[in-house]
């Protein structure tokens, strides 16, 4: 099984290292195609005005001057193009990616075009609690879970349009309580945060930041996550809100299609 891993925190990135040790307890054939620089909150961007640069790091170990979108397209249609890959990972990511948070996210971003493309594809989240920890995100639980997690889910049958979003807690691995399938869940309120700076020189700048929330909807990811479990949500590219097409369809006299 051909495997490519990539993430939106950068080809650097100590989460994208434990992705390949996880990768590398399913198959030999690894293939790491990641930005070269952090894209966090790229969502699925690609970049279209200015050329991309690719340097190699080692046998199957590149970088690319762009998204994590960019990296998957240039994985699947240029440097892998002769034979393609099987499975993408991305991940692992510093950090939660649960709830609406998945549209700014790079990291399941790039295993979307990886579904575009065809090819089964999974992305893989740490979650962390920054509070005396500062920057420093412990992986245990997904070096520990990873392999559980994923074997199941490769086994699958294929499905098109379909990957799907992991994220591990924020737990010791003995900790963990299982894994739960559930629903992407979403927030309650507006979670915004935009600080305002004056620089040396004199001119305005801005900071943007998600704040927490305290709706956590049962059945939800972000439920499973406060409960100590491994959650996974299978998500699709099909953004079509169905049961809204016969409303919508009314308001324009009725015809559908």
């Amino acid at each position: 099984m051909r495997i490519l891993l990539t993430n939106d925190d950068g080809v650097h990135a100590p989460g994208l290292t434990v992705l390949e040790e996880i990768a590398r307890t399913l198959s030999d054939d690894i293939w790491i195609v990641a930005p070269s620089e952090e894209q966090s909150g790229a969502g699925h961007s690609l970049t279209l005005t200015r050329p991309l640069r690719v340097r190699q790091h080692g046998e199957k170990h590149f970088s690319v001057s762009g998204t994590p979108t960019d990296a998957v397209m240039m994985a699947v249609g240029h440097l892998m193009k002769d034979a393609k890959p099987d499975l993408v990972l991305s991940g692992v990511n510093r950090g939660a990616n649960l709830a609406e948070d998945v549209t700014y996210s790079g990291t399941v971003s790039a295993a979307m075009e990886g579904a575009i493309s065809g090819i089964r594809s999974i992305a893989l989240s740490q979650v962390y609690v920054r509070e005396g920890m500062g920057d420093a995100v412990p992986f245990a639980a997904a070096r520990a879970w990873g392999e559980r997690v994923l074997r199941p889910l490769i086994a699958m049958p294929a499905s098109p349009r379909l990957l799907f979003n992991v994220n591990f807690p924020a737990v010791e691995p003995e900790a963990v309580k299982g894994i739960r399938v559930v629903r992407q869940g979403f927030h309650d309120v507006d979670r915004t945060k935009i600080i305002h700076g004056t620089d040396p020189r004199g001119y305005d700048y801005y900071w943007f930041g998600l704040g927490k929330s305290d709706s956590v909807p049962e059945g939800s990811d972000l439920a499973g996550i406060a409960e100590g479990y491994v959650t996974v949500t299978p998500l699709h590219y099909d953004l079509t809100q169905d049961s809204a097409i016969a409303a919508t369809a009314q308001a324009f006299g009725g015809q559908i299609g």
